[in-house]
C-alpha cells in the first residue's frame, strides 16, 4: 500500500512516463484509463481532504491528471454517470461514518449530563449525614435530660459525664454539618461549571464543541480540514444529485415533447387520411355525377339524332312524294 501511493505521487510530480527513456514514444492520455483517480476527475480526491487528521485517508493509490481531467469534463454526460456513480458511492460512505460519530457524540453528551451532574453520590451522602445529625441531635438532648436529672438528684459526676458525652456527639454533629455545607458549596460550584462549560455536537465533522466559547476558537474550527473536508463532500454529493435530476427532468420533458410531436404527426396524419377518403369519395362520386350527366346528355343527343333522322327521314320522304307528284302531272299533261 505504501509502495503504491509512492509511486502514485511520484507520476502526479513527475509524470506518469517517469521511467521511460529519452527516446521512448509517450503513451498518449485518455481519461478512461485505469491509473487515473475517478475521484479527481469527477470533483476532488477525498484523500487530499483529510491529510494529517484523525481521519486522514491515506495517499490515493491513483494518478492526478489535469489532462485526463480536461477531457473528462469535455465528454460526453452519458459516459460520465458510471464515474459520478463510484464518487457518490464512497463520499456517501464517508458521511454515513460521520453521521454515526454524531450520533454516538451526541448519546456521549447525553450520558455525561446524566452522570457527571452532583446528584447522585453528593446528594446520597448529604441525605446520610442529615439522618445521622437528626439521631445525634436526639441523642444530645436525651443526655442533656438525664443530665439534668442527675444534677437534681445529687449525683454530680454522673452528669458531668453526660455533658462531656453531649459535647462528643455535638461536635460529631458541628462536623457532619460542615460536610453537608462543603457538599452544598460543591454542588453549587459543579453546576455553575457544567452550565458555564456546556458542550455540543459539531452537526458537520461530529467534533465537541463549548457552546458559547471565543469567537476565534470557533472560527479556527469552521476553517479545520475535517469541517471543511466534510462540508465539501456533503456540498459536491448535493450538487451531482441536483445535476442528476436536473437531467432526469430535461429528459423526461424532451420525451414528453417527443411524444406530444408524434401524437400531433399522428393526428395530422389520419386528418389527411379521412380528408383524402374524403376527396376520394367525393371524386368518386362527382365522377358518377359527371358520368350519369354525360349519359343523360347522351340520351338526349341520341332521341335528337333519332328525332332528326326522324324528321329527314319523313323530309325525305315528302319531298320524294312531291316529285313523283310532280312528274305524275306532267306525264298527264303530254298525253292531252
Amino acid at each position: 500500500m505504501a509502495v503504491s501511493a509512492a509511486a502514485a505521487l511520484l507520476d502526479e510530480l513527475m509524470g506518469r512516463n517517469r521511467n521511460d527513456g529519452p527516446n521512448a514514444q509517450k503513451k498518449p492520455v485518455h481519461w478512461e484509463d485505469p491509473e487515473f483517480c475517478k475521484y479527481f476527475m469527477v470533483k476532488f480526491c477525498p484523500h487530499d481532504l483529510f491529510v494529517n487528521t484523525r481521519a486522514d485517508l491515506g495517499a490515493c493509490p491513483k494518478v492526478h491528471c489535469e489532462e485526463a481531467k480536461t477531457q473528462y469534463n469535455e465528454a460526453s454526460s452519458r459516459s460520465k454517470i458510471q464515474y459520478e456513480d463510484e464518487f457518490v458511492a464512497f463520499a456517501t460512505s464517508l458521511l454515513n461514518d460521520v453521521e454515526r460519530r454524531i450520533e454516538k457524540g451526541k448519546q456521549r453528551l447525553e450520558l455525561m449530563n446524566k452522570t457527571e451532574t452532583p446528584v447522585s453520590h453528593s446528594n446520597s451522602q448529604s441525605q446520610k449525614n442529615q439522618e445521622q445529625i437528626k439521631l445525634l441531635s436526639e441523642k444530645i438532648n436525651g443526655l442533656v435530660q438525664e443530665a439534668e436529672q442527675m444534677g437534681t438528684r445529687g449525683h454530680v459526676e454522673e452528669a458531668q459525664g453526660l455533658m462531656k458525652l453531649c459535647d462528643q456527639l455535638k461536635e460529631e454533629r458541628d462536623t457532619l454539618r460542615k460536610q453537608n455545607e462543603s457538599i452544598h458549596w460543591s454542588q453549587t460550584y459543579e453546576l455553575a461549571a457544567a452550565q458555564e462549560k456546556q458542550m455540543e455536537v459539531c452537526e458537520v465533522c461530529g467534533a465537541f464543541l463549548i457552546v458559547g466559547d471565543a469567537q476565534s476558537r470557533i472560527d479556527d474550527h469552521l476553517m479545520g480540514k475535517q469541517h471543511m473536508g466534510y462540508a465539501r463532500l456533503k456540498n459536491a454529493v448535493n450538487e451531482i444529485q441536483e445535476q442528476r435530476k436536473k437531467y432526469v427532468e430535461e429528459r423526461e420533458k424532451l420525451r414528453e415533447e417527443e411524444r406530444k410531436k408524434r401524437m400531433d404527426r399522428t393526428r395530422s396524419n389520419s386528418k389527411d387520411v379521412d380528408r383524402h377518403s374524403r376527396n376520394a369519395n367525393n371524386d368518386k362520386r362527382s365522377k358518377s355525377s359527371r358520368d350519369r350527366s354525360h349519359h343523360r346528355i347522351d340520351r338526349k343527343s341520341e332521341r335528337h339524332e333519332r328525332e332528326r333522322r326522324r324528321s329527314r327521314s319523313r323530309s325525305d320522304r315528302r319531298s320524294s312524294n312531291s316529285h313523283r307528284h310532280r312528274g305524275h302531272n306532267g306525264n298527264s299533261r303530254r298525253d292531252h
